[in-house]
């Protein structure tokens, strides 16, 4: 097999799931820094959580979030509540995103801040 049609085919691959991770998830709603803060202001409906490693806590997060790490999401499915809106959140937005690929299987009502905490101009709680 000649080798630059395998790599045509690497990059294709590249390619299409790279498009298909700018798709928007059915279901998720995605909002500003802006609406993401109104929106959590004080409403008690909702579970906000933020996706992204613990390592990556150290440099604070938003008050009230419940650390769930993408890569442990599948596992933890039951820590999050069916019968309250999920807001969620990462460093950049891509991981948050992904996220909710995963949870929309449980046609739960969730919200993404675009852009992560890189465009949180909220509060952040930093570790003690």
């Amino acid at each position: 097999m000649d080798s630059s049609i395998i790599f045509s085919g690497i990059v294709l691959g590249l390619l299409f799931w790279f498009i298909y991770q700018q798709l928007p998830v059915k279901g998720l709603k995605t909002l500003n820094t802006t609406d993401f803060s109104e929106a959590l202001n004080g409403n008690k409906s909702i579970i906000l959580i933020d996706v992204r490693e613990p390592h990556e806590l150290k440099t604070g997060h938003i008050k009230d979030a419940v650390n769930i790490p993408l890569s442990q999401i599948r596992k933890r499915l039951d820590e999050i509540p069916e019968d309250k809106t999920v807001m969620l959140y990462c460093r950049s937005g891509f991981r948050s995103k992904k996220a909710a690929r995963i949870l929309k299987k449980k046609k739960m009502n969730m919200i993404h801040l675009r852009g992560g905490m890189m465009s949180w101009h909220g509060e952040i709680k930093h570790p003690r």
